[in-house]
């Protein structure tokens, strides 16, 4: 068994099994972050020897017969982002730099009782603020695939973690791209639920007691190296937990088993007025043809009549009003109350918009970033896109639409571009439905390749 390239499904059925023990998965992976991680980075605050501990138990546990849960003995990282109890949490930020959580936050806390075993954090952007996941603290995430090109971020640490085998399962956060961009550019998967799916609670260091102010299009969701990873990772975080009061009671469903030929495809390979490498938005159109070769109904999707540029600038506009509030001095003249519910107001018609499209479609196909991992740069460096330089600010724009909308969004893997780095794709989904979002993830997964082992790891 190739522990460490086994997926959260295989490795948590070996231990309940009794093929391998807790002590040995921890171990295995550990020993993968000992081999590559000084190259890549992407592994921070390891806690050696609390995991271990903590898999002695977990193995004791089950040698008394007791019942495992549905990761009972399963190693696993975490974006540096999430309060964790007993490990710092600094989102890369200086100030916080020694920052430790008094208790877990509810996704932290739902994992471990679950009987995952929390071994490490893995490395983000400054403050989650950028699409390369490099800070003061921890410095910068290489992409496995080429250690001189980006891992993206925020959640690159965990998506590069993921890559090399130094971990089965992450959660990171998405509020424009930021689980799906680095799943993306590293050839994983990562899963952005529909806004108000998975607790936000303690999902950012909170040492003060502030006012939660992040409340919209921010979202918590896996990243693993499967369709059937995410919806077990999934279904464990989602829905209300206590503490978050923004939480809708929609059930969350088992991930249904579906056949290609019954799914209802619209695909865009690319949107109108936004740039995309030519290498994706061809593996979109062949995607859609072999979908289309297996039974499917594909048709290229006619978008909804909205103004997707005004889109964007919306989504950063109530960004921005959301990081005003959350300043400990107020400005000298504050947006006023007004013009946020104008922006609420804008922000409805575009989800409804989006809401009439998915009611013929179980998924829109098209991409999740306009590039694959480019070379590391300065933040705001223009980006070659076919030999020609595009705006580093739309690096994160095919997925922030989805932000924006608050539908459920993810990044599957799909083959490699012609320099041999790994192309990933978008699937989009009605609200409520990540279910069954994830069920066609599954059903393409044949077509795709699903995730390729990047060489040397």
């Amino acid at each position: 068994m190739d522990i460490v390239f086994s997926s959260t499904v295989e490795l948590a059925a070996a231990i309940a099994t009794r093929k391998i023990s807790a002590v040995e998965a921890l171990d295995a992976h550990l020993a993968q972050i000992d081999g590559h991680n000084e190259a890549v980075n992407a592994v921070i605050s390891l806690d050696r020897e609390g995991a271990r501990e903590r898999a002695k138990k977990a193995d004791a546990a089950q040698a008394r017969g007791e019942a495992p849960g549905p990761l009972h003995g399963v190693p696993f990282t975490l974006k540096d982002m999430h309060e964790t109890a007993g490990m710092k949490t600094t989102v890369g930020f200086p100030p916080f730099a020694d920052y430790v959580a008094k208790r877990d936050s509810p996704v932290v806390a739902r994992l471990k009782a679950a009987g995952g075993l929390l071994m490490a954090k893995t490395n983000v952007a400054i403050m989650l603020s950028d699409w390369q996941s490099n800070n003061p603290l921890f410095g910068r995430t290489g992409n496995p695939w080429d250690l001189q090109r980006t891992a993206g971020g925020s959640s690159g640490g965990a998506a590069a973690a993921l890559c090399a085998g130094m971990t089965p399962f992450d959660v990171g956060t998405d509020m424009q791209d930021s689980i799906r961009l680095p799943a993306a550019f590293c050839g994983v998967y990562g899963l952005k639920p529909t806004e108000h799916r998975v607790s936000l609670a303690g999902a950012f260091p909170d040492p003060g007691g502030a006012a939660r102010s992040v409340r919209l299009m921010s979202c918590l969701g896996p990243l693993a190296r499967s369709a059937e990873d995410l919806s077990l990772v999934y279904q464990i975080i989602a829905g209300p937990d206590g503490s978050d009061t923004d939480l809708a009671p929609v059930p969350v469903e088992d991930m249904p088993k579906l056949d290609p030929g019954t799914l209802r495809i619209a695909f865009a390979s690319s949107f109108p007025g936004f740039p995309v490498a030519s290498a994706i938005s061809a593996a979109v159109e062949n995607l859609a043809r072999q979908l289309q070769s297996a039974g499917a109904i594909v048709k290229e999707a006619k978008l909804p009549k909205l103004d997707l540029h005004d889109d964007l600038e919306q989504g950063g506009a109530l960004i921005g009003m959301m990081m005003e509030a959350a300043q400990p001095e107020p400005p000298e003249e504050p947006t006023p109350v007004s013009r946020w519910f104008e922006a609420l107001a804008r922000r409805d018609r575009s989800i409804l918009a989006w809401d009439r499209f998915f009611e013929n479609w179980d998924a829109l196909l098209c991409p999740v970033a306009m590039t694959t991992a480019f070379p590391h740069c300065e933040p705001g460096t223009p980006v070659q896109l076919d030999g020609k330089e595009q705006s580093y600010w739309m690096l994160p724009a095919y997925g922030a639409f989805f932000n924006y909308s608050g539908h459920p969004a993810l990044s599957m893997p799909c083959g490699q571009d012609g320099g041999g780095l790994p192309i990933g794709l978008q699937l989009v989904g009605k609200r409520w439905s990540e279910s069954r979002l994830l069920g066609v993830a599954r059903a393409i997964e044949p077509l795709t390749g699903g995730f390729r082992r990047p060489p040397g790891y």
